[in-house]
């Protein structure tokens, strides 16, 4: 054999070698334990226009938010893992446009004048001048990177919020002895969604015309989106919140279009921090307009127990975290998980903010954080990992050694530090996912 024909074979000894290491890699990479979803809490108090350096604020919440959008878009770059998806919970800015909206007032859904709340005060064009556009630029961060993401409304996020009729505040108690209950401060309700769907409208930049947006409902106030990771096809239900009927049924639909798919639901309100299906009794949706509005526990039974193919429930709004595993009316677990950070203010005292005088809490902003949920589907015991970063901090709860001290006292003062942690550093078990939903697609025999 001549040099040239063993150089040769050579070359084609170590192309083969080099291809069998690629397909190795790409294979090892498919069959890659897990993959990432990242939940965005109320983002609100960052966004909010008061809450910046040029209102006199301590610091910039914007830029906060910003960081925060910054560090998911870059997941991958940061950790070596991409994320999957991005589910935002509501709440997105902090503003209304409008005192009352004008399908509300043709119902004769009114509102009443209330100095507790004052709500009039509240509505400002700086909401559609500065809050939604900084929104709009956040979540391009993540469509630069092509993460696919789901958004739904909070109340915050309609164009009015209002003291509703029919739920009078009681102005002979005194203002430092006010229960929040609605027979002494009122009701709040909301209306609109304009504003909602100018910034993630089914036809807007976001969602116009991508393959993995499926569903709308109204222009996008309730939409659905698929996406792929681990081996299966997960479908994302965005409900707005405490959804009418109308919204209940075009899920249903959604979820028989897709039989069989794995479905997680997020919308704003669902679990208070005891992990009960309660509302705010103060924005009790359903209570100040049940022609209009489902109550979380209506939305479990005829919704979520309702098809087999929904396995995760995730909400925000109410402040702090909360959890809960039911069966569905078939014997499946549903888990149901809230996360709500708002309040957290550690980066305003950081930044030289001084407490209330009156109930001792920092002006909440939200500190960056947000939750990372690693799902292990390979095995026949699938789970979730669910952890809590700050993006502002540059780390998960579990490595603050402050952790507690900082937010545990507005939050669940009742509870050991170490069963606060746990709150926000735990493992959902999902025993019964693969016999729902089969092995992940690249380990299914042929």
């Amino acid at each position: 054999m001549n040099v040239y024909s063993l150089t040769l074979l050579t070359c084609l000894w170590m192309f083969a070698q080099h291809a069998h290491a690629t397909s190795d890699s790409v294979i090892s990479s498919q069959v890659a334990p897990g993959f990432l979803l990242a939940v965005i809490p109320d983002t609100q108090n960052m966004l909010d226009y008061e809450n910046q350096r040029g209102e006199g604020f301590v610091l910039d919440g914007v830029q906060q938010f910003q960081q925060q959008m910054d560090t998911l878009a870059s997941w991958q770059q940061r950790t070596g893992r991409p994320l999957a998806f991005v589910v935002g919970v509501g709440d997105v800015w902090q503003h209304q446009s409008k005192v009352v909206d004008e399908a509300h007032v043709e119902r004769g859904v009114g509102a009443i004048e209330n100095p507790i709340f004052n709500f009039p005060d509240r509505v400002s064009q700086r909401v559609l001048d500065e809050e939604i556009p900084a929104a709009i630029e956040g979540y391009r961060k993540l469509a630069a990177a092509g993460i696919p993401f789901g958004v739904l409304p909070g109340n915050h996020d309609y164009d009015a919020m209002w003291s509703a009729a029919g739920f009078p505040p009681d102005l002979t108690i005194p203002r430092s002895e006010l229960k929040r209950l609605p027979e002494q401060i009122g009701m709040i309700h909301v209306g609109g969604l304009d504003n909602f769907r100018s910034a993630f409208g089914s036809n807007g930049e976001f969602f116009r015309d991508k393959p993995w947006y499926v569903s709308s409902f109204d222009g996008g106030s309730s939409s659905a989106q698929v996406f792929s990771a681990a081996g299966y096809q997960f479908l994302h239900l965005a409900l707005e919140m405490q959804p009418s009927d109308a919204v209940v049924a075009w899920a249903l639909e959604v979820v028989d279009q897709h039989e069989g798919m794995p479905t997680i639901v997020s919308t704003h309100d669902y679990l208070n921090t005891d992990g009960i299906r309660l509302p705010n009794p103060i924005l009790d949706l359903a209570q100040a307009d049940p022609e209009g509005h489902n109550s979380a526990e209506d939305i479990w039974k005829e919704l979520i127990s309702q098809r087999d193919e929904i396995f995760l429930v995730l909400c925000g709004h109410q402040h702090g975290q909360g959890r809960r595993v039911d069966l569905n009316s078939n014997g499946y677990e549903v888990h149901q998980v809230l996360a709500n950070y708002q309040s957290r203010g550690q980066s305003a005292l950081d930044a030289g903010a001084t407490r209330s005088a009156g109930s001792g809490r920092p002006p909440g902003v939200g500190d960056g954080w947000f939750r990372i949920m690693d799902f292990h589907l390979e095995s026949d015991q699938p789970y979730i990992e669910v952890k809590t970063y700050s993006s502002h901090y540059q780390a998960y709860a579990s490595e603050l050694k402050d952790y507690a001290r900082w937010y545990q006292p507005q939050e669940q003062p009742q509870l050991s530090e170490s069963a606060y942690r746990a709150r926000d550093t735990f493992r959902l078990a999902l025993p019964d996912f693969r016999q729902r939903f089969g092995p992940p697609s690249f380990f299914a025999k042929p």
